[in-house]
């Protein structure tokens, strides 16, 4: 029950915040929000170990997923998606740590302009569900138009559930 709740409080706050957005007359998009958005110098991949495994987290700890609908190095997360899945952003190139692959890491850019992460050719997002380092609430969160998966050091989707009580799992969708 808890997971329908805060997936609900992830789908409100995208549908509103758009229009807090146009009441503060800001002309940035929801993707430039500055809790998972804002452009660092140079971002920074590195790995964590949990139910699920070894997977990839930023340099802050908090886990970044792939997107099962894009394909290729484009996203296809805009709008209401982005504010939910914000988008791993840098302006440097992205440096790996700990097992994450260098050679794996790269660059797209998006539509409102900002350099997207990749690995493995697969854009790379935040959940914004997730409040805490290593979090992986995001975990086969079936959301605008397919499912959300933790990266693996290899660059797969890790597909299984995390346990319950560890922080992951979701899955539920909305």
């Amino acid at each position: 029950m808890p997971r329908r709740i805060l997936a609900l409080a992830v789908v409100l706050a995208a549908l509103l915040a758009p229009a807090a957005l146009a009441g503060c007359g800001s002309s940035k998009s929801s993707s430039s929000s500055s809790t998972s958005t804002t452009q660092m110098s140079t971002a920074t991949v590195r790995t964590a170990s949990g139910s699920l495994g070894t997977f990839l987290v930023a340099a802050d700890g908090r886990t970044v997923y792939l997107f099962a609908r894009d394909r290729g190095p484009h996203s296809t997360c805009s709008g209401a998606c982005i504010a939910g899945w914000p988008a791993v952003t840098t302006h440097g190139k992205p440096q790996a740590s700990g097992s994450a692959n260098a050679a794996m890491l790269g660059v797209t850019k998006r539509s409102d302009g900002t350099t997207q992460v990749t690995y493995a050719g697969h854009p790379l997002y935040f959940y914004a569900g997730d409040g805490a380092a290593s979090d992986t609430n995001g975990q086969g969160v079936n959301a605008f138009g397919a499912k959300w998966y933790v990266v693996a050091p290899g660059g797969t989707a890790v597909t299984k559930q995390a346990s319950s009580g560890s922080g992951g799992g979701g899955g539920s969708g909305y």
